[in-house]
């Protein structure tokens, strides 16, 4: 029976598997994520929230056991001075679970590992997102409010006082010639020019005959 014997084997002895995941966590806290198998990425992220916890804790004997699983004191010791500026708002779940598909070769389901920075803030739940805040619908008027929000109507005053727009006489000729041959009379209108429209004087006529 394998009672109270936490963690995986990965079919690895101890020694080999403690090693292991020591250089695993040292990477990920040294650079924030790590790309690894699906079983090893499960196991890592028990390791490096325990290592976030010592940090936290701050003080010199969680500084040892730190020390006693990262071998790197330069990683420990950066760990340590910006563990609350990092995880400070942040209780749990220091890490995160990324899969990202398949391994070439022999299509080992791979994921990556990274660190949750409190600056980003919390994952959304699925109870938040189904809690989303609807859009507000505009407010919908009454006649009176809609009449006082309309504009004012212009006065007749106010019609009357714009002056009107003059038409310039090169873009209607036709209409000016009209009015101002119906002012002239019939007598001053000029005859039409042209072979098809010439009428013949009395005194033409004269001269045709003699």
């Amino acid at each position: 029976m394998r009672h109270q014997k936490s963690g995986l084997k990965l079919s690895r002895t101890a020694s080999h598997r403690e090693a292991m995941f020591r250089n695993m966590v040292t990477s990920l806290l040294e650079h924030g994520r790590i790309r690894t198998t699906d079983a090893k990425a499960k196991e890592v992220r028990r390791w490096a929230d325990q290592m976030v916890t010592l940090a936290k804790r701050g003080d010199l004997h969680a500084r040892r056991q730190a020390l006693a699983v990262v071998r790197d004191k330069t990683v420990v010791h950066g760990l340590f001075e910006t563990v609350q500026e990092r995880f400070g708002a942040v209780e749990g779940g220091y890490t995160r679970i990324a899969k990202v598909g398949l391994r070439k070769g022999d299509a080992a389901p791979m994921s990556i590992v990274e660190l949750v920075e409190a600056a980003a803030g919390p994952e959304p739940t699925k109870k938040s997102w189904l809690k989303r805040e609807k859009p507000s619908r505009p407010e919908v008027k009454g006649p009176e409010e809609k009449e006082r929000a309309a504009p004012p109507r212009p006065s007749v005053a106010d019609v009357a006082a714009v002056p009107e727009k003059t038409v310039k006489t090169e873009e209607m000729p036709l209409r000016e010639r009209a009015a101002e041959d119906l002012q002239a009379g019939p007598d001053e209108v000029e005859a039409p020019t042209g072979t098809a429209g010439q009428t013949e004087s009395p005194e033409s006529e004269k001269g045709v005959e003699k």
